[in-house]
């Protein structure tokens, strides 16, 4: 069978009622990689992990963090982990490359990316125009903050080069970089962003934390953080890419739910960050853009390859099926299940 056809089967298998919670998964040790872990953009995957949801689907899953979502798919493609943790972007980004890869379940309705700047190092901002020549952290080079970046300074009629990006990762590198003058912008997320702006290092220009502001800056819906895996592994471990969803959905709906208190008992001390009410806010901050269903919005493919292009002649000019960048097949079979979480 061609790659198409067996994944077509699978799917098609996925539809079958109750087969969701009849199949063992076909790979009950996964690796998932993710880059940053403690960001509130991968909340749903840490929540899924903490509560146990991955083992009540029969998973034994190991987690793996990076400094960034660029670097999380450098390990799948390398064969060193099984599923990638991060921005619906790198599907568009991969097919044009000729690996194919599929997102499967949605953690984020936007980005949940902040783009701002140094109040030290540019008491006079005025517009996205005066960041020409001067040094911006990113989570990674490549990673979605990067993306977005890249996105804003387009619109402004800027081009890529005409800035310095620095990777300082997604914790405390990030706020001592910004608090230190090292960089005089950032691309970064939450808790990172809210620290930031409680301790007056930073003047928020950018906030897709709201979705209706995502939508404003990106033209349409613009998913964000999913579960996404090469095309191969989706169409061969139907019934683990059904687990997994299981577990993602049943995270989604929990957070949808959940207090700041729940949260705060919940995650490791160590995305804290030293400061409880600033994750609370944080948290606050970001629970309007995270996902209640896992379902990836249709038109969002069009959004993100809208963005993608802005920058990328390449990207602009591919001839792509963005039907193939992701699937909620194995989104509705879940929800189907748990309804209420």
């Amino acid at each position: 069978m061609q790659r198409r056809d067996i994944l077509a089967a699978a799917l098609a298998a996925a539809a079958w009622p109750g087969w969701a919670r009849a199949q063992a998964p076909e790979k009950p040790k996964v690796t998932i990689a993710v880059g940053g872990k403690n960001l509130f953009y991968y909340l749903p995957l840490t929540i899924a992990e903490q509560l146990g949801y991955f083992k009540a689907e029969g998973l034994d899953v190991t987690i793996v963090d990076f400094a960034g979502g660029s670097r999380a798919l450098q390990a799948v493609v390398g064969g060193s982990a099984d599923v990638v943790s991060g921005a619906f972007e790198h599907t568009i980004n991969m097919q044009a490359k000729g690996q194919p890869m599929r997102a499967f379940v949605l953690q984020g309705l936007a980005p949940q990316i902040v783009l701002g700047v140094n109040p030290k190092t540019l008491p006079n901002f005025r517009s996205v125009a005066d960041l020409k020549g001067r040094k911006i952290g990113v989570t990674a080079p490549g990673s979605s903050t990067h993306i977005m970046l890249n996105f804003v300074l387009a619109k402004a009629g800027l081009k890529p080069s005409d800035v310095s990006v620095i990777g300082v990762g997604a914790s405390n590198g990030a706020v001592a970089a910004m608090r230190a003058g090292q960089i005089d912008a950032i691309s970064n997320l939450d808790p990172v962003i809210t620290l930031l702006q409680r301790s007056g290092d930073l003047r928020v220009v950018v906030d897709t934390r709201k979705p209706a502001e995502a939508e404003r800056v990106f033209g349409g819906p613009m998913p964000a953080g999913c579960l996404y895996a090469p095309e191969s592994f989706v169409a061969q471990h139907p019934h683990t890419v059904q687990a997994l969803t299981n577990a993602m959905v049943r995270a989604n709906k929990w957070i949808q739910h959940a207090g700041a208190g729940d949260i705060i008992k919940t995650v490791p001390e160590s995305y804290l960050l030293g400061d409880r009410a600033v994750y609370i806010d944080g948290f606050l901050a970001a629970k309007p853009a995270l996902s209640p269903d896992g379902l990836i919005p249709p038109k969002g493919p069009e959004t993100a390859l809208r963005a993608l292009a802005s920058v990328d002649d390449k990207l602009a000019r591919a001839q792509l099926d963005l039907a193939a960048t992701y699937t909620n097949t194995f989104a509705q079979r879940a929800n189907a299940r748990y309804p209420k979480g």
